[in-house]
């Protein structure tokens, strides 16, 4: 299962473990190697280490550059997926639900390793997904949102009822298109919740050159017992 530690790959990896056709054995994540984040949520990496211990997989990550290109990424994912592959592991799990390009892409990327792609939360209702995700007994916070879309308040905030009426209509209620990312604390395949205390908001700027964006990031910091 490629585990972004968000709610949506929570729910995905929730749907294989209640699938007889699965056995969910290995969690994997890509890691930004400079700055010791998830990639993308800017997630602590001791976070995810604590998040993965309460749920009780084994696990591994990929170590990503600061910024990877396409070539690199896809070197160093196909290297992984080859050593897991001679392991015996013949699927990979995702938490994608609309986005064709994104599921085209990965199928292109594993079909030639003998690795076949399975999304669990495929073409499904968000509205309908959101829901669940709650009334299964998960638990999130949002750790970054597109700063062109919602604003410095939805943040570090808890995804729950409140949150989703308040996210304006133009705003898919999974976030699906990027608009925010998550951090999965708490659920029914935990142990028990990831401890954090939140920390400081900070607004950064992306520019490739011809396209920029710009995110605001809440840091999550492991609490201590």
């Amino acid at each position: 299962m490629h585990w972004s530690s968000g709610k949506d790959s929570a729910l995905a990896l929730y749907y294989l473990m209640r699938d007889s056709k699965y056995s969910v054995e290995y969690l994997l994540t890509g890691i930004n190697a400079h700055h010791h984040r998830v990639s993308m949520h800017g997630l602590r990496v001791e976070l995810l280490y604590e998040q993965l211990h309460a749920i009780g997989i084994r696990n591994g990550v990929v170590l990503l550059p600061g910024q990877p290109d396409n070539k690199t990424y896809e070197t160093l994912m196909r290297r992984k997926t080859l050593q897991l592959a001679r392991e015996g592991f013949t699927h990979a799990g995702f938490g994608d639900i609309y986005l064709s390009d994104l599921r085209q892409y990965r199928e292109q990327l594993y079909n030639p390793l003998h690795v076949q792609c399975v999304f669990p939360l495929w073409h499904k209702s968000t509205s309908q997904l959101i829901q669940e995700f709650l009334n299964f007994g998960f638990k999130a916070i949002t750790v970054s949102v597109n700063a062109s879309l919602l604003d410095e308040t939805f943040v570090g905030r808890l995804v729950d009822e409140d949150f989703i009426k308040d996210l304006p209509p133009s705003i898919d209620p999974c976030g699906e298109n990027g608009e925010f990312h998550t951090f999965c604390y708490d659920g029914p395949y935990f142990k028990h919740p990831v401890k954090f205390t939140v920390g400081e908001k900070v607004l950064k700027e992306y520019s490739n050159g011809t396209e920029s964006s710009s995110f605001w990031f809440c840091d999550l910091i492991p609490a201590s017992d």
